[in-house]
């Protein structure tokens, strides 16, 4: 017995030496975001034999133990993305913790959908509710045409006007016209680039989308908007990220058909950089003839010195078309009798000019294994001059604009329980001849007249901000985990009114955004849902003009967001549910950018569910999302007009059809709109427009082993876009106007230089 205790004991003391000699590599898998990467299969092989391999954690986290030190591979796998290998040298006493990134989709990608969960959040994208989709299952919302450059399910798209005009993506229940309460951006490295533009002569802030090639875009995220410190100015209902490739095979892709012809070309110098190209002309389909022109560049360089990781990005845009206007919907009556329909427009002399082009910055230097430093800056200039007609003449809006922006953050990932995030951001929106001019109503005999104009305002503004923020992320217990931020927006208001000098005025706002979240986590052999709860205060600035009023407006709109989701997977299906429920402050003597008038409007609430179910097959994905919203004015009790009450999407993918066929199609559904009040035949019921059915598709076919395809995108479509509601002068009364969405289909061919379709 006594020897068998000493052997017991000479077994332990054997085995705390051999564990004393284990060597932890620790380290954390991300997308091409920089957002945390679950499940993904991390393997350390020495000479072609695996020595080690574990599965990323719910926050990308792995450990790779092994016994000896040495000179070994890491390789990182995950699905819809190309496999990412680098030598690693590990030391006797350890290494620090390291970082990989995949950088590319795979070839086999093209069905895949990954979307952000309720237990993949992180400090630096805390809000459960974002979705990150891969371009490769979204569909060009427009092939070969302007106009946004992709389709995100459940979030329609819309413009009031066709041609090059910026269109707008739309939320449940939320009036995104002229993107207001709903943020884009670019993601240049992890520096979050803002699209939207204060104050724009067309709409307070107005974003473009148009200036994305869209085979450089690599996913589309979108987050309620009101829960991410990062995100600030007009991220109250939404906001919608693009995520950029790291690399392009070199292609030329040419879409036309019987009025429109697209090119777009582009390569990789080197296997750090890219550059995109396209040139677009046409006519569109509707009857009044665009004569279009539009010209884009986009390019990125990735410089990696040291411990720094720099990512350059730039942008080239420039458009010019006639755009067709909004055009009475129903039977014409006596209220818009002076206003013949002339072709899909009440004024052929509606047209759009704009340019715009923007350079970014993003320094990401890793001080250690868990700490990040990011250093970022941005410059933009734009110019934009809009002519349109509304029913009281036409009018332009133009402008010419600045924009200048700085970033710094520091991250730290102390441990499991405790990440901490603070970063301080810079911006200054300079729109000068922030100008509205009105001209005559159009005359038939003198069709190119424009006759004189009359000023209605005219300034200089400037928007800057200075913004402290702070954000601590991590788990408190086995099964939940928390997210709290804080931030402080220091805005400077600076109106100089160029007409009316007694208008001109200069203030400072402060505003405060907390923001807090709290995530449930059950085991996957549980039968209850990952469950997280969100709130947010958000704001958006409003234009500073006070055109024909005699008092500033108020300078900033807020808001409080309550969010919960619950998302569960079963038997290969992934279910989700988002309730949402917002309040936005009310809105003194806000500028109307078409008529120079000042109205009130709100205070409101916003209450909305989304019911999203998604299934990935071996060749093949589905989703469907259902959303149902009310929005309301809290004084008055009428719905708010234009925002959708009613959204279904369903969105369908598959790569192996006979003949060797691929086909992507997508139907959405947009309910009927209330538009407000004033219109016959009862002045004081509520005006509404009509449904929206849109089937979107494309059926390609590659060649010559995966260099070529050819394929066909097509439309089909019913109902009217943009849809709002306008008088005709002298009439008062309201009609409910739009612009027609035409059917078509189009032809796509794209050749793939010096590469094969991987086996």
């Amino acid at each position: 017995m006594q020897g068998f205790k000493v052997v017991i004991f000479f077994l332990l003391l054997m085995s705390c030496a051999l564990r004393a000699q284990e060597i932890v590599l620790k380290g954390r898998v991300l997308d091409p975001e920089g957002n945390a990467l679950p499940s993904a299969s991390v393997e350390l092989s020495d000479r072609n034999q695996v020595v080690a391999r574990e599965a990323s954690g719910p926050d990308g986290q792995f450990r790779l133990k092994i016994e000896s030190p040495g000179e070994f591979v890491v390789t990182a796998e995950a699905p819809g993305f190309r496999p990412v290998a680098r030598p690693i040298n590990i030391h006797r006493t350890g290494n620090s913790a390291i970082e990989i990134q995949m950088t590319q989709l795979s070839s086999h990608a093209e069905n895949i959908t990954v979307t952000a969960d309720v237990n993949q959040t992180d400090v630096l994208s805390p809000d459960p509710g974002e979705k990150v989709f891969v371009s490769q299952d979204l569909l060009d919302a427009n092939p070969g045409r302007p106009g946004a450059p992709v389709s995100i399910p459940g979030y329609p798209i819309e413009t009031a006007s066709s041609g090059i005009k910026a269109p707008q993506y739309f939320a449940p229940g939320v009036a995104g016209d002229h993107g207001e309460p709903i943020a884009q951006y670019i993601a240049v490295g992890s520096y979050l680039v803002p699209n939207n533009l204060s104050a724009n002569a067309h709409g307070n802030g107005y974003s473009d989308p148009n200036v994305f090639i869209p085979e450089v875009l690599e996913s589309v995220q979108i987050d309620g908007g009101a829960f991410n410190v990062r995100e600030g100015n007009h991220s109250v209902n939404l906001a919608a990220t693009y995520g950029l490739r790291s690399r392009l095979d070199p292609f030329l892709t040419v879409t036309g058909d019987y009025r429109d012809i697209d090119v777009v070309a582009g390569l990789s110098p080197t296997p750090q950089s890219w550059m995109a190209f396209e040139a677009a002309y046409g006519n569109g389909f509707l009857d009044r003839l665009e004569h279009r022109q539009q010209y884009k560049f986009n390019g990125q360089r990735l410089f990696t010195l040291g411990q720094h990781r720099l990512t350059l990005f730039g942008v080239g845009y420039y458009g010019l078309s006639y755009v067709p206007g909004l055009v009475p919907i129903f039977s014409s009556n006596s209220a818009d009798a002076n206003f013949p329909n002339f072709g899909d427009t009440i004024d052929p002399r509606q047209k759009d000019q704009t340019h715009t082009a923007l350079v970014a910055v993003n320094d990401a230097w890793q001080l250690s294994g868990s700490q990040q430093l990011q250093l970022s800056g941005f410059f933009r200039t734009y110019n934009l001059s809009l002519f349109s007609d509304f029913g009281q003449g036409l009018l332009r809006q133009s402008e010419f604009r600045t924009v200048a922006g700085a970033s710094a953050n520091y991250e730290n990932k102390l441990t499991e329980y405790f990440s901490l995030l603070a970063g301080f951001d810079y911006e200054r929106e300079a729109p000068r001849r922030d100008d509205l001019d009105h001209y005559g109503f159009f005359n038939r005999s003198q069709p190119s007249y424009y006759g004189p104009f009359t000023p209605v305002d005219a300034n200089n503004v400037t928007i800057a901000s200075l913004t402290p923020y702070i954000a601590a992320e991590g788990a408190f217990t086995r099964y939940f985990r928390y997210y709290l931020g804080w931030r402080r927006d220091e805005i400077d208001f600076d109106n100089d009114d160029l007409l009316h000098a007694q208008n001109s005025f200069q203030k400072w706002v402060g505003v405060n955004s907390p923001k807090a979240t709290i995530s449930f986590l059950p085991k996957d052999s549980w039968y209850v849902p990952l469950i997280s709860l969100s709130f947010g205060q958000a704001f958006f600035t409003e234009d500073p003009r006070i055109g024909t009023g005699t008092s500033a407006g108020t300078p900033v709109a807020t808001s409080h967001s309550y969010q919960l989701v619950a998302s569960k997977t079963v038997h290969k299906t992934d279910l989700r549910l988002t309730l949402g429920h917002v309040t936005s402050s009310a809105e003194l003597a806000k500028i109307d950018p078409d008529t120079g008038l000042q109205f009130n409007e709100g205070p409101s609430r916003l209450r909305f569910m989304t019911v999203a179910v998604r299934r990935n097959f071996r060749s093949a994905s589905l989703l469907v999302t259902f959303s149902k919203a009310d929005a309301r004015d809290l004084n008055s009790g009428e719905p708010t007009p234009e925002a959708p009450r009613t959204i279904f999407d369903l969105l369908g993918t598959i790569q192996k059809l006979p003949f060797h066929l691929q086909a992507r199609g997508e139907f959405e559904y947009v309910g009927s709109k209330p538009l407000g009040t004033g219109c016959l035949p009862i002045l004081t019921a509520e005006c509404k427009g009509t449904p929206v059915k849109e089937f979107r598709g494309a059926l390609v076919r590659p060649f010559l082993n995966g260099r070529m395809n050819a394929g066909v995108n097509f439309l089909v479509a019913s109902g009217d876009t943009g849809q709002t509601t306008e008088n005709f002068s002298p009439s008062p009364i309201q009609e409910v106007v739009g612009v027609r969405i035409p059917s078509y289909a189009s032809l796509s061919i794209t050749y793939r230089f010096g590469r094969t379709a991987a086996p």
